[in-house]
């Protein structure tokens, strides 16, 4: 061919050694955790995740406190008595449950393995102490920390909600400013800018869709 006296051709051989030790292997279910202090507005995150119908088994925490106004049970948590989640500490029927705020909260093992086995990612929404205990559990699960602008934003955003009693109000402020020092335990910091929940979403569902891209899948056992 005219001026290609100098090129070379290289042709594939299966036999060639490779240079790079990887797998590439079908589209594996992820198990996504997404957290961060409170006031960051994971739980908007959450919820306009569910709106757009994204494919994802979002998980329901199990939770004995009170329900709020305008909470569904099964949907926003589920609403059980501290006899029962004493019944299923008990049988080890949860990933990981914790004290939060004076009431008990805790993932069902059976909904995350369920999903999981049909091949859905599953996401979860935990604060930063059971986002930790899951990542113990199961290393390569993927932990997103939603915040918010600033220390200043978050406790602004608290202080609005006026849904605790002073009291309460300040010992959230308090684990806030502690759960904000954790967020290098996680794999990504997404912000949640005041007025930009649907910016927010699109970066996350983008940060899920790059994971299931990796060289090196996550290989999530539960």
């Amino acid at each position: 061919m005219k001026g290609g006296g100098n090129r070379k051709t290289v042709e594939y051989n299966s036999s060639m050694p490779a240079d790079l030790d990887f797998e590439v292997n079908a589209r594996a279910p992820l198990l996504i955790v997404i957290s961060g202090p409170s006031g960051a507005g994971k739980d908007s995150v959450m919820q306009r995740m569910q709106q757009r119908g994204l494919k994802f088994h979002f998980v329901t925490t199990a939770t004995t406190r009170p329900r709020r106004p305008n909470e569904v049970h099964g949907k926003d948590y589920l609403f059980i008595s501290h006899e029962e989640f004493a019944r299923m500490i008990a049988a080890e029927e949860f990933m990981e449950h914790a004290l939060v705020y004076g009431d008990y909260k805790g993932v069902p093992k059976e909904q995350v393995r369920k999903a999981l086995n049909s091949g859905h990612d599953a996401v979860m929404r935990l604060d930063v102490q059971g986002a930790e205990a899951v990542r113990r559990l199961v290393p390569d699960a993927l932990l997103i920390f939603i915040t918010a602008d600033s220390e200043e934003d978050l406790v602004n955003r608290l202080k609005e909600r006026s849904t605790e009693t002073p009291e309460e109000l300040a010992i959230r402020i308090a684990t806030t400013r502690q759960e904000l020092k954790r967020a290098d335990a996680f794999d990504y910091v997404i912000f949640n800018h005041e007025d930009q929940l649907d910016h927010t979403v699109d970066v996350v569902q983008a940060t899920i869709e790059a994971e299931h891209h990796r060289v090196r899948p996550r290989k999530v056992q539960l």
